[in-house]
């Protein structure tokens, strides 16, 4: 379900609060929300049809099989769920392949966690063959582990990613701290018990339950995430 980087994977100590950082990929490292819809928009173009930007919200952040099947609905497109997660794909990584921006801050923070050999893990919706091009723009030695959204029973808002992620790196969920950018994401990462900061990218997402909402991973560092950690500990 998983697929692992040449970096050895570290239990920390038991004594320390923060065990693991789990980090969403689209949205949250990458600046790509966007190429996303416009993969979205191009698909249904070539099909005979225009999307309307108030769907946007509605599919952001969610599994792609679940994005899929609400736009053929909204749509009453020809084509199947199957279909469509191929035309998707094909149209995103053509767009990812002239580039991926980093989202301000991340480079920063990859870094941080990698000096004080925090294990970090990637855990993203996105299907395997979309993640592993995208690692290569992230540095792959950042991640011990990454989970695909096509490789889970039950991806977001579902908690296994979250709870695979933290296994695999030997972490309690509840010791882990989650970046997220959308309230989907956000669902997962709470269901499974672990500590979240959100730093919205499309939709506005709420500052409730507890929930730490940020304007920009530049607002977040190791400290922080220590911080998010002990104080409910």
């Amino acid at each position: 379900m998983t697929s692992t980087v040449p970096t050895a994977i570290t239990r920390v100590a038991d004594g320390s609060a923060l065990q693991a950082v789990l980090l969403d990929m689209d949205g949250t490292l990458v600046d790509t929300e966007g190429f996303w819809w416009d993969a979205e928009r191009e698909a249904f173009a070539a099909l005979g049809h225009v999307l309307d930007e108030s769907w946007r919200d509605v599919v952001v952040g969610g599994p792609m099989t679940r994005s899929a099947a609400f736009l053929i609905e909204a749509t009453g497109a020809d084509v199947t769920v199957a279909e469509l997660t191929v035309l998707l794909n094909d149209h995103f990584e053509a767009r990812i392949s002239r580039g991926v921006p980093l989202m301000p801050g991340a480079a920063r923070l990859l870094g941080e966690l990698a000096a004080h050999r925090i294990p970090t893990a990637l855990v993203s919706a996105s299907h395997r063959r979309i993640i592993d091009k995208i690692v290569h723009s992230l540095g792959p030695e950042h991640f011990a582990l990454t989970v695909a959204g096509d490789e889970v029973a039950r991806t977001k808002p579902h908690p296994d990613p979250y709870l695979i992620a933290a296994r695999g790196l030997g972490a309690d969920p509840a010791r882990c701290a989650v970046v997220e950018d959308t309230a989907t994401g956000v669902a997962a990462a709470e269901a499974a018990g672990c500590r979240v900061v959100a730093v919205p990218s499309v939709a506005p997402i709420p500052a409730i339950g507890g929930r730490t909402v940020v304007g920009s991973l530049e607002e977040v560092d190791l400290a922080f995430l220590r911080a998010l950690i002990t104080r409910v500990n």
